[in-house]
């Protein structure tokens, strides 16, 4: 390259064979670039090898002396990127940055500023000298990752990268066999993965079943969701900083990096402090920029036990009896981050035997179930649930989980394979047991078709639980009862409990989530009201008389056992 250069440079009369021949004798002594050697040694002017190289290049050229530094700038490229590539930059016109480089033809480093910064480059060419003089006197000598640790709450990201996570491999089959050093593999992207690491420690430290990063006009916003509830992180990174940690998310979740008008969804597969994490990945754009929403998955948190998820013995006793027939559909209903899919894997694992054949079609699949046939739907290429199920009944299955039945095409198809000897589970959002038979019916399913397969039917909410580092008695009197929506009965004299606030707790209170549920058995008196198309009230009110314990009344025990707080049971189970 130096040689062509030189040769140029002859032509150009700038320089004689002499020279350059001296010119290249201290190049390989020092390192330097030729052009720089030239301007040294005196055999060319630094204005004139500029024009020169504008020309050649065909770029603008730019005298840094000249020019007024964005000190704004100097965030978006960092000390370490500017002082690898011998860049600096100069001026931004909205999502284009101009930088001054001493050798603008280099694409590799123009490929990899745009990708950390995720800013369209435009170089222009400067003196290698000028650059460098420019960059010792705008950026510290200490490291640029100290300044971004500064912005992270003082936390050692180093000891993060090396220790604490590592990101899992996929090969071509999906797998994670290969486990790889996250950091150590990445270690050139600079601060920005620290950053993108050191939140997803930080999260599975605290508990956090997601991460939103959202961001505003002059702001990023990073949120927990932390038993439930969304709590903003203190000292969130640089508005700057944006586009590199929403491109870094992405390139773990192999998702497209050149797309952001459309919505994209994967799967990050990490170790954090030597546990299997599995995140899922949500993008969607926003006004300005891109929203990411990242589901944590503890697969060692998680254990699919009724008790441990909240079940009493006697309504965990009426789910197991819908269990244990061999055929009919189970269905289980609540909110968005209710537990449904854990309840579904919980009952999955309760009948998993040699014996039967177990086939599941989920949208994701969030845990990997030993013994149980998991299928990942995909729309994206017309593998649906109605379609998967398709599939599963030439399978020659005892049991089918479906993930979710959202359509009417799904609930019939569903319903057949029961019809047909098959017990079916699935998830429905509604927000009730007998609210979930008019779901139903309103989706166009026959009600004689409800009525002769669904078997039951179980509602769910999660309440937070009360932090035992911090929990004192609570006194409250009956005028505050009344006005919660409570009768002095209900209570029946009981002691409450509330959580004070500590440093276990965050100060909130509350320390992990318990459910609580209203198991629906499906009785003759019930079938005979679904085929009269019975309102949701009046079916709740039969319910209750065929023995429905009310999610309400299951809340009432959690309270009265110091479980949770009279707070928690009133915003989950508000009386209508």
């Amino acid at each position: 390259m130096s040689e062509r250069l030189g040769e140029l440079l002859i032509n150009a009369g700038l320089i004689n064979n002499q020279q350059l021949n001296e010119a290249l004798r201290v190049q390989k002594q020092t390192n330097k670039k030729l052009g720089t050697v030239l301007v040294e040694l005196g055999y060319t002017s630094e204005k004139k090898l500029i024009e020169f190289l504008s020309k050649q290049y065909k770029v603008q050229s730019v005298n840094l002396e000249e020019i007024e530094v964005d000190e704004s700038l100097l965030q978006i490229i960092p000390g370490r990127l500017a002082r690898q590539n011998t860049v600096f930059p100069v001026r931004r016109e909205g999502k284009t940055l101009y930088l001054a480089m001493a050798n603008p033809s280099d694409m590799f480093v123009i490929q990899d500023i745009q990708f950390t910064t995720a800013y369209n480059i435009v170089p222009l060419i400067s003196s290698e000298r000028s650059i460098l003089e420019f960059i010792n006197k705008y950026y510290p000598d200490e490291d640029d990752v100290e300044v971004d640790i500064d912005n992270l709450d003082n936390i050692d990201l180093d000891d993060i990268v090396d220790e604490n996570i590592e990101v899992i491999k996929k090969d071509e089959n999906e797998q994670a066999d290969e486990v790889v050093s996250d950091l150590a593999a990445s270690v050139d992207s600079g601060p920005i993965v620290k950053i993108v690491n050191n939140l997803i420690t930080k999260a599975v430290e605290e508990g956090a079943s997601d991460i939103h990063i959202e961001p505003y006009d002059q702001s990023l916003r990073i949120r927990y969701r932390i038993d439930g509830v969304l709590r903003p992180i203190d000292n969130p990174p640089k508005w700057q900083f944006r586009k590199s940690i929403v491109s870094r998310i992405k390139v773990m979740a192999h998702l497209k990096l050149q797309e952001a008008r459309l919505p994209q969804d994967g799967r990050i597969k990490v170790k954090v402090h030597g546990k299997p994490i599995d995140i899922r990945v949500a993008t969607v754009p926003t006004m300005y920029g891109e929203k990411v929403a990242m589901r944590i998955l503890d697969r060692e948190k998680v254990d699919f036990e009724f008790d441990k998820l909240g079940f009493d013995p006697d309504l965990e006793k009426k789910l197991m009896k819908s269990l244990r027939n061999p055929v009919g559909i189970i269905l289980i209903t609540g909110p968005t981050g209710s537990g449904k899919t854990t309840t579904l894997y919980t009952c999955l694992s309760k009948i998993n035997s040699p014996e039967i054949n177990i086939t599941t079609a989920e949208d994701p699949v969030e845990f990997s179930l030993d013994g149980v046939n998991q299928l990942q739907v995909s729309e994206s290429v017309g593998l649906t649930f109605a379609s998967a199920l398709r599939a599963y009944l030439r399978q020659d299955p005892n049991v089918i989980m479906v993930g979710e039945i959202r359509d009417r095409e799904t609930a019939e198809i569903a319903i057949r394979a029961s019809l047909t000897g098959h017990l079916v589970l699935s998830s429905v959002h509604t927000n009730s047991t007998a609210g979930t038979v008019t779901r139903l019916i309103n989706m166009g399913v026959e009600p004689f078709l409800i009525s002769s397969t669904v078997n039951c039917i179980v509602s769910q909410r999660l309440l937070r639980r009360i932090c035992e580092n911090c929990k004192v008695p609570y006194n409250i009197s009956e005028e505050e009862l009344k006005n919660l929506g409570f009768s002095p009965e209900e209570i029946g004299g009981s002691k409450l409990y509330k959580g004070a606030g500590c440093e276990k707790c965050g100060g909130t209170g509350y320390k992990g989530m318990v459910g609580i549920f209203e198991v629906m058995e499906i009785t003759p008196e019930i079938r005979k009201a679904i085929m009269k198309k019975l309102t949701t009230d009046d079916l709740e009110k039969l319910a209750v008389k065929e023995g429905l314990i009310t999610m309400r009344e299951v809340a009432l025990r959690k309270l009265k056992q110091g479980v949770t707080d009279i707070l928690e049971v009133v915003k989950e189970t508000a009386l209508r």
